[in-house]
C-alpha cells in the first residue's frame, strides 16, 4: 500500500485528488494538509511513502515544504502537483529534491502514475513539462554535454549503466528486473550514483543521464 499525504489550501481541490487517488485500491491517503508547515509536521507523525503539495500554500508554500521534508524525511517522495507551470516553479522544484512535477489540469490518470513512479523510487514529469524541460536542454546541449561527459566519467561502468535506466523512469524494481540484479543491489548503486554526481534525487540523475547522452528524452 502506498501512503499519501496530501497537501493543498483548498478544501475542494483535496477532495477532489483523494477523489481519484481513492480510485487505486493500492493508495491510501493517510493525511491531509491545509498549508505547507502542517504537511511537514504531519509527515513526521504519519511518514507517508509520497507527500502530494501544491505550490501555492500560505505559512510555508510548497517548494519551502519539499525542502524541509527533503531535510528530516529524505526516504518521503516528493511530488508538486500545481495549476503552475512556470519555468522558475519547475526549477525550484526540481532543485529542492522534487521527484515529481503535475498538473492540476492533466488527466487524471497522470496523478496515479506519477504517485507510483514516485513511491516506487522513479521519477515523473506530467508530459507538458518533461517536453519544455528537453527543449531547455537541448537549447545548451554541445556545452552541457562536456560537461556532463566529464561529471559521469567518475562512475564505474555498471553504475553508468544504472544511470542510463534512470534516465529512462525505471524504477529500481524495473531496473533490478532488466539488469537480473537484486533490487537492494540496484538501491545500494543509485545511492552511489547520487552521492558521486553530487545531485539530490533521480530527476536531476536523469536529467544528467539525458545531457551525457546516456538515454535520450522520449
Amino acid at each position: 500500500m502506498i501512503r499519501v499525504l496530501l497537501a493543498d489550501d483548498e478544501a475542494m481541490v483535496r477532495a477532489g485528488v483523494k477523489a481519484i487517488l481513492d480510485t487505486d485500491p493500492g493508495i491510501e491517503v493517510v493525511a491531509e494538509a491545509a498549508d505547507g508547515r502542517q504537511a511537514v509536521d504531519l509527515a513526521q507523525t504519519h511518514r507517508p511513502d509520497v507527500a502530494l503539495l501544491d505550490i501555492r500554500m500560505p505559512r510555508l508554500d510548497g517548494l519551502a515544504a519539499a525542502a524541509e521534508l527533503r531535510q528530516v524525511l529524505p526516504d518521503v517522495a516528493v511530488v508538486m502537483l500545481t495549476t503552475f507551470d512556470e519555468d522558475e516553479y519547475v526549477a525550484r522544484a526540481l532543485g529542492e529534491g522534487a521527484n515529481g512535477f503535475l498538473l492540476k489540469a492533466a488527466d487524471p490518470r497522470e496523478l496515479l502514475i506519477g504517485v507510483r513512479a514516485a513511491a516506487e523510487g522513479a521519477a515523473y514529469l506530467s508530459p507538458k513539462i518533461a517536453h519544455r524541460v528537453v527543449a531547455d536542454l537541448r537549447g545548451g546541449r554541445l556545452t552541457r554535454y562536456d560537461q556532463a561527459r566529464k561529471r559521469v566519467a567518475a562512475l564505474t561502468g555498471r553504475e553508468r549503466e544504472v544511470l542510463a535506466l534512470v534516465g529512462e523512469g525505471l524504477s529500481n524494481q524495473d531496473i533490478a528486473r532488466r539488469l537480473t540484479v537484486a533490487e537492494g543491489t540496484v538501491k545500494a548503486h543509485v545511492s552511489a550514483i547520487l552521492q558521486r554526481l553530487e545531485v539530490t534525487n533521480r530527476v536531476q540523475a536523469a536529467i544528467l543521464a539525458y545531457e551525457a547522452g546516456l538515454t535520450t528524452a522520449r
